[in-house]
């Protein structure tokens, strides 16, 4: 079983704001092709599922019931920067415009006090204080439920993307540079899915 968070340190984030503490997280940052996502979540004090931890940490299918068990349980923005978005700007910036969106994106309620983004940058815009937390998504119950969040809609969203652009297998390795990947890049070519501005793609396109 994947390492919980450290409850000491999430009471820590939740004292300071007063209960309405926000998580939030993303999905997608090194990969060649797809969107980067981001998820905010603010858990409900009286139903933290069990077993929520770093989404890398956990099987495909605890992230998939977990993921279920937050739907039903807390509030949710999220948002995702696309392929064209992180190729006007870079990586970082899409990443950080798709943070502040999905806080934006939270359902109706109280608004959060505190948001703890894990990272190290704390996006802009923010409708509160914000909390860089360097490996959140190890620390904070409420950043791993953002990971969570964040790498099964991205997960789901690269099933999708593989139904339409057959050939690239990105049900499989949800469009990070593997194997796989770079042989069906150097089979088919590169597709309107991937980060031109990603140095391996660049190189391709450039005929290196």
């Amino acid at each position: 079983m994947a390492a919980a968070p450290d409850p000491a340190f999430e009471l820590s984030l939740l004292t300071r704001s007063g209960g309405l503490l926000c998580g939030v997280d993303e999905a997608g940052r090194g990969p060649w092709a797809g969107p980067v996502v981001a998820a905010a979540v603010m858990l409900d004090p009286a139903f933290v599922p069990p077993g929520l931890a770093d989404s890398k940490l956990l099987s495909e299918r605890a992230r998939e019931a977990l993921f279920e068990a937050l739907v039903a349980s807390a509030r949710i923005g999220i948002a995702f920067a696309s392929v064209a978005r992180i190729d006007r700007t870079d990586i970082r910036q899409a990443t950080l415009w798709a943070m502040s969106s999905a806080v934006a994106a939270l359902p109706g309620g109280p608004a959060p006090r505190l948001i703890a983004v894990d990272g190290r940058d704390v996006p802009p815009g923010l409708p509160c204080p914000g909390e860089a937390v360097v490996d959140g998504d190890a620390k904070s119950l409420s950043i791993a439920a953002a990971s969570i969040v964040a790498k099964v809609t991205r997960d789901r969203m690269m099933t999708a993307l593989a139904e339409t652009t057959p050939g690239y297998d990105f049900e499989r390795h949800k469009g990070y540079g593997t194997a796989a990947h770079q042989a069906a890049l150097a089979a088919h070519g590169v597709t309107p899915h991937h980060r031109r501005t990603f140095a391996p793609i660049r190189r391709l396109l450039a005929g290196a």
